[in-house]
């Protein structure tokens, strides 16, 4: 600019970073006034101030957001645009988040972990019941452990063979706030075949024999108190509470982030019952925007895959995500997954 030429002087045509720069500071003012407000000796000083400065500036454009970031999916975060807060606290056992959002309709956060929002909970509600309830020939009685929100018994009430269905989830809290504030999910609490246990699921499933014809698993993370529910041990428990020909779909976290975790898994549970497999959905609030599911059944030589009873019309038209063809679809795997979790091919018919 100076005018006396240099041999190291940049070019005088904009490079990529300014461009971006310059773009950055045109969509967002407050970060060029947070620019111009900062001190010259807090530019570029060390990595330690950059970072710190660049903190500060992201604080001002993510106020009304939240943000969940977790040690389970490390260098990634999720944010959300909140409009209000409808419920904070504590329970017992964790903290409990409700929120309006500006696009995803009513969420809540366990320990500022998403856990549903109205948009999108359809994708993992609807999978983890329909795939193991349309692997069952005559499900009369079923088991949900966690599902607190109510929405998996909202979506197994849907199943006119269904005589009975417990849940047992140990937070009242959670189950509490959703019929307030998840409606949409709690509707299933007031069906008369239903039956709410306040309790630890471990405890609960370990005191059934020969009880149920499907149990299914919806728990969070296992860095919280539902730690016990990705144990062998409870899925010894899951198996003696099963009837003959039973199926159990749990969570089974994400295949992105979670291998090693979903192996182990799928290893002991592929001793102890008689077929195992793995599927998966799609949805934009989890991590990576995938999470997965644990499908075991006592009967050995299943192809998990094939639904034994087909959803007909009327049903499917009822349903935002499952279908006959999602089903046999979410047991194919990415390759990479595929291979780490040491899943066979399946070949074409």
């Amino acid at each position: 600019i100076s005018g006396q030429s240099c041999p190291h002087t940049a070019p005088a045509t904009l490079s990529a970073t300014r461009i971006l720069l310059l773009l950055l500071l045109a969509t967002f003012p407050a970060l060029a006034q947070s620019l111009q407000a900062c001190p010259t000796s807090h530019s570029m000083s060390g990595s330690k101030d950059v970072s710190a400065s660049i903190n500060d500036r992201m604080n001002l454009e993510l106020k009304g957001w939240f943000t969940e970031t977790n040690e389970m999916w490390k260098g990634q975060a999720m944010a959300i645009k909140v409009e209000e807060i409808l419920f904070e606290g504590s329970s017992d056992y964790q903290k409990v988040g409700v929120y309006k959002t500006s696009d995803y309709g009513n969420m809540m956060t366990l320990d500022g972990v998403i856990q549903s929002t109205q948009r999108d909970e359809c994708a993992y509600h609807e999978m983890i019941v329909h795939v193991p309830m349309f692997l069952h020939p005559n499900p009369e009685h079923v088991c949900v452990i966690g599902g607190g929100d109510g929405g998996v018994l909202r979506e197994v009430m849907r199943h006119p063979s269904v005589k009975s269905a417990e849940l047992c989830d140990i937070d009242s809290v959670v189950i509490e706030q959703s019929k307030i504030h998840l409606k949409h999910l709690a509707c299933g609490f007031d069906d008369p075949r239903s039956k709410v246990t306040v309790g630890d699921g471990m405890a609960f499933i370990a005191s059934k024999t020969a009880q149920y014809d499907v149990i299914i698993v919806d728990s969070s993370d296992p860095d919280g108190p539902a730690g016990t529910l990705f144990g062998e041990k409870f899925y010894k428990a899951v198996y003696n509470a099963l009837k003959p020909g039973g199926v159990v779909c749990s969570q089974g976290e994400c295949m992105w982030l979670h291998t090693p975790l979903i192996k182990s898994m799928l290893d002991f549970c592929g001793g102890l019952f008689g077929s195992t497999g793995y599927a998966y959905t799609t949805i934009p609030t989890y991590p990576s925007g995938q999470i997965g599911f644990l499908i075991n059944t006592k009967e050995s030589g299943r192809e998990l895959h094939k639904p034994i009873r087909e959803a007909d019309d009327a049903f499917i038209e009822g349903c935002n995500y499952y279908s006959t063809e999602i089903h046999q679809a979410a047991f194919v795997l990415p390759e990479f997954a595929r291979k780490q979790l040491g899943i066979p091919r399946r070949k074409l018919a």
